[in-house]
């Protein structure tokens, strides 16, 4: 679950209209960084297939799920006949799980919002994050900043957590790494073409005040250093491991996604959120837990109800041994990954497609 870009959808983050401000001198660190890591092109391109597909039965009904990771390889084009011939043959398509943020105000209130949005965002009193980090970690972004933003000094005035957001986006950008959104869009667009249905699982967090929100949130003693510091390791030292686990998505290496860890960035900011004052007072601090009960409400209905459904989930989910698979297995479905001996044969996946397609949608 991505709770980042959703508190970040609640302040309304936009693009960046401040000013470019002049660093002073207090600005440099005294000593160099840790070394960043320079990744290399990203080995794998063209047409690729991806992982296979988990399978989840109880009786005679099969629930296909694709895993995919956060990040892909830019220069390739994901196409899977396997994929492709599931939707087709399935009653309904599960789309990754997420949340509806629902914001108690019109237009013309988000206008007013704006100005408090825009403060949010930022330290408060003036400071710059030379001013709010220690030494250390300052010096590590300081290099940092340099690689990927080169003289827009802008980006100093932003709150650690909003700047470890943007700077993790901007290191994806410039190693040529994009986020999964091409794939779950091309399985929407198969489902689209193929007439079949498509379900949202959705937690919904609903804003009653947005401003008061925004205060809180401004206010609150958010940990975000914690935060840039781990995205700060992702970036000087755990880059190749994106590409290795992107590659192996690519290529279907599952056994690499399994060995390959994946960083633990994301884990450390969403604690640095759901763990801060004002988390419980908006519903945030079990958005996670409330994510996953409305995934697996979805996957009941449509196991249930139709002899064939696909679904996609992110890749880390799935090989999470207390993760959506767990939870399905406790709930008593049987569950086989792609790279079982019994899935082992290609043709198993392909064989259930034209088996269900003859059911009626």
């Amino acid at each position: 679950m991505r709770i980042v870009p959703v508190i970040l959808a609640l302040l309304v983050i936009c693009a960046d209209t401040s000013a470019q401000t002049t660093p002073s001198a207090a600005s440099v660190p005294p000593a160099p960084a840790a070394s960043i890591t320079t990744l290399q092109a990203v080995t794998v391109t063209g047409v690729v297939p991806g992982p296979g597909l988990w399978k989840v039965t109880r009786g005679d009904h099969v629930l296909w799920i694709l895993g995919v990771v956060p990040t892909l390889p830019a220069g390739i084009e994901w196409r899977s006949s396997q994929v492709e011939q599931t939707v087709a043959a399935s009653q309904t398509v599960l789309e990754a799980p997420g949340v509806k943020l629902k914001v108690d105000t019109n237009w013309f209130g988000k206008l007013f919002l704006l100005p408090t949005v825009y403060r949010a965002q930022r330290n408060p009193d003036g400071k710059t994050l030379h001013d709010v980090l220690p030494p250390a970690t300052y010096a590590r972004w300081y290099y940092a900043r340099q690689r990927y933003f080169g003289d827009d000094y802008s980006i100093e005035r932003y709150r650690p957590i909003v700047a470890a957001w943007k700077l993790m986006k901007q290191a994806m950008k410039a190693n040529r790494l994009r986020n999964d959104g091409e794939v779950t869009g091309m399985v929407a667009a198969m489902a689209k073409q193929h007439g079949v249905k498509v379900v949202k699982p959705e937690a919904t967090l609903e804003i009653k005040e947005p401003r008061q929100a925004v205060k809180a949130f401004a206010a609150s003693n958010l940990d975000g250093i914690a935060c840039l510091d781990v995205v700060l390791d992702a970036v000087e030292h755990d880059l190749p491991n994106f590409r290795a686990r992107a590659n192996a998505w690519a290529t279907g290496d599952i056994d690499t996604l399994r060995k390959v860890p994946e960083s633990a960035y994301r884990d450390a900011c969403r604690s640095a959120i759901t763990g801060a004052g004002f988390a419980k007072a908006l519903g945030i601090d079990n958005l996670p837990m409330r994510v996953e009960g409305a995934w697996l409400a979805a996957a009941d209905t449509a196991l249930a109800a139709n002899a064939q459904s696909f679904a996609v989930l992110p890749m880390h989910d799935l090989l999470d041994p207390h993760g959506y698979l767990a939870a399905l297995q406790a709930r008593g479905y049987a569950v086989t990954a792609p790279d079982a001996e019994l899935a082992n044969d290609p043709a198993s996946a392909d064989s259930a497609a034209p088996a269900a397609a003859s059911s009626a949608r």
